[in-house]
């Protein structure tokens, strides 16, 4: 695909979270490919066709950074960059900087496999840059352009990754000579002697996002927006809390003094202790919030809708000592709350965000969730369980300024759901298990009914699609009917997870059809309007 025209001033279709429509949840590296995981080449495209086949107006994925411990993607190493695993090595090589040779072997796709992808692209990456090199001219501008576009992060990022590919299994806190505490004279030393690392790690920034670019202009011609996710705490061994200490609650050493997470849930009996150092918003707010700034205004050229991961935190948040192994002793401390988004309004305008008001959910979180007009989410499958709230996941309880889901990345899925028997030492009792199966029979097909009118993840989706949310947004597992084996995360556990990967047939007509025919009849489709629902259904 040639990127030369890749144009960050696209005029871009209204993506309105106030218009009716419907989506899909799907992860980058859920897609098929020949390179460990799915990435911003032609299988994505492949996606945006198909979305825009089915009448959907919105992909959601998942945070797009580059990756950290356990491979997740919200535990990267970086909340700027972008991950170059996500990089096409098909679209490197059709634009020429990359010889087919060089491609690498084709690894498995059944799972994504990031060691491996990580490997492979290495080397094939290495390979293009010699190629970039040779053709410098041929990009000087662009380069340019990009440099001034993420000055306020790419040269720590670039350093950071040169330091730590010099230093393979160390920590920044373990950085020597004067490097950890960012000594000046030790940073000038670092970036002569690493000056082809630095290139090299500014190249994959650069070529992510031009690929990025390119296929945000291909979805937006074809009436599909984007939907980006930004977790709110950021990992410790980043280049984040590297180049921003004096952000985040640290000791002398840089060693995290408390980290984040949540406390006990429908979860975890133990709570989830998530282990990111917690911010020191009195500095952050100090500094105008620049840091809060600078990264929602790098993710406006990236996405059309931003979901803010963990909203509840900026409200309050869950502190917890380091040195407890578990998230169940911990503290509630205040957020920044409206301070923070009026900083944003000021500096960036109405920015589209939706938020994961999940969990304990307060007055003072919906207070400023609403102050600011922002969506909230409503999630089915939580609405037959424990959870205290409950009934407001059933889909008459919605309101129009929400955006409803089957599940999240963080549920089984529905399939796994409702067929899973509970047990004793899970987070479902056999009994509970039931007892949301019969609650979910009752609400889908009638209180007297014995059996559902159709699989249950139709069921499921029909109802979260009629519900009067403005937004619908199905996980693609849903949309296919799968069972636990492709459930993206499971909280607490800490093997096997963000490996699913899409079947490379699944992408066929007739469910195309199946999800326009639900956009359809309940005034999904872009554009469509109450009159169109009776419309006869395309061919």
């Amino acid at each position: 695909m040639d990127l030369e025209a890749a144009d960050h001033e696209v005029v871009r279709p209204n993506f309105d979270l106030e218009a009716r429509a419907s989506g899909v949840l799907l992860h980058l590296t859920s897609l098929p490919g020949p390179h460990g995981n799915g990435d911003l080449g032609p299988w994505a495209r492949s996606f945006v066709d198909f979305l825009a086949r089915a009448g959907q107006r919105w992909w959601q994925m998942l945070p797009i950074n580059p990756v950290g411990d356990g491979n997740s993607p919200y535990s990267g190493v970086s909340v700027f960059a972008g991950n170059p695993l996500l990089i096409s090595l098909d679209d490197l090589a059709a634009e020429g900087l990359l010889p087919q040779h060089a491609l690498g072997r084709e690894l498995p796709g059944e799972r994504a496999d990031y060691a491996a992808a990580a490997e492979l692209r290495d080397r094939a990456l290495r390979a293009a840059f010699a190629c970039f090199c040779e053709q410098g001219d041929r990009y000087a501008g662009e380069l340019a352009a990009f440099r001034a576009r993420t000055r306020y992060w790419l040269s720590d990022y670039t350093l950071f990754m040169a330091l730590r590919a010099r230093n393979p299994g160390l920590g920044w806190t373990e950085f020597e000579g004067g490097l950890a505490l960012r000594e000046p004279s030790a940073l000038a030393r670092a970036t002569r002697g690493l000056a082809d690392e630095l290139a090299f790690f500014e190249f994959e920034q650069f070529v992510f996002d031009r690929q990025w670019t390119a296929l945000r202009t291909y979805a937006c011609q074809r009436g599909v927006g984007l939907i980006g996710d930004v977790p709110i705490f950021v990992a410790h061994d980043s280049a984040d809390v590297w180049s921003h200490p004096s952000y985040f609650e640290l000791d002398e050493r840089g060693a995290s003094k408390s980290v984040s997470g949540v406390p006990p849930d429908y979860f975890s009996a133990t709570g989830q202790r998530w282990g990111n150092p917690l911010y020191r918003w009195s500095a952050i707010e100090r500094d105008g919030f620049a840091f809060w700034i600078e990264r929602v205004r790098g993710l406006m050229t990236r996405f059309d809708v931003i979901r803010l991961d963990h909203f509840i935190g900026f409200v309050r948040y869950w502190k917890i000592d380091a040195a407890e192994e578990t998230a169940e002793k911990g503290e509630f401390l205040p957020g920044p709350g409206a301070k923070l988004f009026d900083a944003l309004l000021r500096a960036l305008g109405a920015v589209p965000f939706i938020a994961e008001d999940l969990g304990d959910v307060t007055p003072e979180v919906r207070g400023l969730r609403d102050q600011f007009g922002l969506p909230g989410m409503r999630v089915l499958q939580f609405a037959f369980g424990t959870d205290s709230q409950a009934s407001d996941f059933l889909p008459h309880a919605y309101v129009p300024r929400s955006v409803a889901y089957t599940g999240t990345h963080d549920n089984d899925t529905i399939v796994g759901w409702f067929e899973d028997p509970g047990a004793e030492d899970g987070p479902r009792s056999p009994e509970q298990a039931q007892r949301e199966r019969k609650a979910a029979l009752a609400y889908l097909a009638g209180p007297l009914a014995t059996r559902l009118p159709g699989p249950v993840h139709w069921e499921m989706i029909r109802a979260v699609v009629a519900s009067v949310s403005n937004t619908a947004i199905i996980p693609m597992q849903d949309v296919l009917g799968l069972g636990s084996e492709a459930r993206m995360n499971a909280p607490g556990q800490s093997q096997g997870n963000w490996e699913w990967r899409l079947p490379a047939h699944a992408l066929n007509p007739q469910l195309a059809s199946q999800l326009r025919e639900h956009a359809r009849v309940y005034g999904r489709l872009p554009g469509s309007n109450v009159d169109e629902r009776s419309a006869a259904p395309e061919v």
